[in-house]
């Protein structure tokens, strides 16, 4: 099953021979099963990108003709879905805490760590001292790993410079040609920098005034860090109507360790989403629920900190919105990796395989704002394609600890096959 025909875009695509194709659109395909849209022996086809059909492979010669050039993929038999998105990620840094891992494990604390100049002030450091360069190259290695393992869209935020510049820069660099999809978000807030030590309200004036205005048409969203030892409410409103007054939609970090209030905040500001959400209850989810908050979920951090997971469950009981994440980052979750993130879901969280599969794709790219475009394969959408080595969605979750993906299509282009990546480099759609 080796993909024919051209290899770059503009072309048209085609893809037969899914044993399960998981369309994540019910009611989009005639005779589709479930809530997840499978489509039993299932073919796909697309043009300029996108996604112009989708159906049985039995009613393919009814689809419009492809150009002669199409590029045509096989699945003989595997599980297709949507490519996974992933909407919270720490993708641009320099330098290394694997020592403060094992130190962690050791018995240090977090508290200790920072007073002999470790945490997350050392990753300050080194990628305040790193060059554009340096952290282009550092973030394009990252991002061809998300995209081996079948992230096809993720957000990058800075929040590592807590400079003007410096953040700027990180922002820059998560620009670098590749073929995923990306979403920018300014983390300037996600904690204060040594040098406003003891000024919290001075540094988040810094925020507001000077580096939220210079990420003007830069940064597509606003984030900050509303938690217990970080900024308060107060402070993370300040924020976050600064960034919409420029154009930038918020999200929060907020109530991951100690119900803090951020949640509440998310809810009245109309977030587009709220994320980690450890220590949430009853009332906090009818609040994010009834204003329309995607709640991201993090469970890599929990499982990394060995910490309690956030209430997935009862948020999708309460009708919420739910995604998850994997917090791709150099501190707490050091995973690129979505599908790790769906079996921690489901081990954690107790989610079911199809209910975490979802919250990849389709609560994940509602958590960007992007469900127009992404997280389902139906007409209109990006063609953005993964080729399971499994017979059905179920494997995620199930068979862990291994890279399932064997094929990945951004926009009608292979760009991994048979686990070999082709091309991590290409124009964003």
């Amino acid at each position: 099953m080796s993909p024919t025909g051209c290899g770059a875009l503009p072309c048209d695509f085609m893809l037969r021979g899914a044993g399960e194709l998981v369309t994540m659109a019910p009611g989009s395909v005639p005779g589709a099963e479930g809530d997840l849209g499978i489509v039993r022996d299932g073919a796909l086809t697309a043009r300029g990108g996108r996604i112009v059909w989708v159906g049985p492979e039995r009613e393919l010669a009814g689809a419009a003709a492809l150009a002669p050039d199409a590029v045509e993929v096989n699945a003989g038999g595997a599980c297709i879905t949507p490519g996974f998105v992933d909407p919270h990620t720490h993708a641009v840094f320099a330098g290394s805490r694997a020592g403060e891992f094992e130190a962690r494990l050791a018995g240090t604390t977090y508290a200790q760590i920072l007073a002999s100049g470790g945490g997350i002030n050392s990753t300050v450091r080194a990628t305040r001292a790193a060059s554009l360069n340096e952290l282009q190259a550092l973030t394009a290695h990252r991002l061809d790993s998300f995209l081996m393992h079948g992230t096809t869209t993720l957000e990058v935020k800075s929040g590592y410079g807590l400079t003007t510049e410096d953040e700027l820069k990180m922002l820059r660099a998560a620009r670098v040609e590749h073929a995923t999809r990306r979403a920018y978000t300014h983390l300037g807030a996600h904690f204060v920098p040594p040098e406003y030590d003891g000024r919290p309200d001075d540094y988040i004036d810094l925020v507001c005034a000077e580096m939220l205005p210079a990420a003007e048409g830069v940064a597509e969203f606003v984030d900050v860090f509303c938690d217990e030892g970080a900024f308060t409410v107060d402070q993370s409103r300040r924020v976050l109507q600064a960034g919409e007054a420029l154009g930038m939609r918020a999200k929060l970090h907020a109530d991951e360790l100690a119900l803090s209030g951020g949640s509440a905040l998310a809810a009245e500001l109309g977030c587009v989403s709220a994320d980690h959400l450890v220590h949430i209850g009853e009332r906090q989810i009818r609040a994010l629920r009834d204003a329309g908050v995607v709640a991201v979920m993090l469970p890599g951090t929990s499982f990394s900190l060995g910490a309690g997971y956030a209430p997935a469950r009862e948020l999708l009981a309460a009708g919420a919105r739910v995604a998850l994440a994997t917090d791709f980052n150099p501190g707490t979750c050091y995973c690129e990796n979505m599908q790790m993130a769906i079996a921690l879901a489901c081990q954690g969280m107790k989610l079911t395989p199809s209910q975490a599969l979802r919250a990849a794709t389709m609560g994940a790219a509602a958590a960007l704002g992007r469900g127009h475009d992404v997280g389902s394969l139906e007409a209109g959408k990006w063609c953005d394609v993964l080729v399971l080595d499994g017979e059905g969605h179920h494997e995620l979750g199930y068979h862990f600890g291994v890279n399932l993906v064997r094929d990945v299509v951004v926009g009608g282009r292979v760009v991994v096959f048979g686990g070999r990546l082709l091309a991590g480099g290409a124009d964003e759609g």
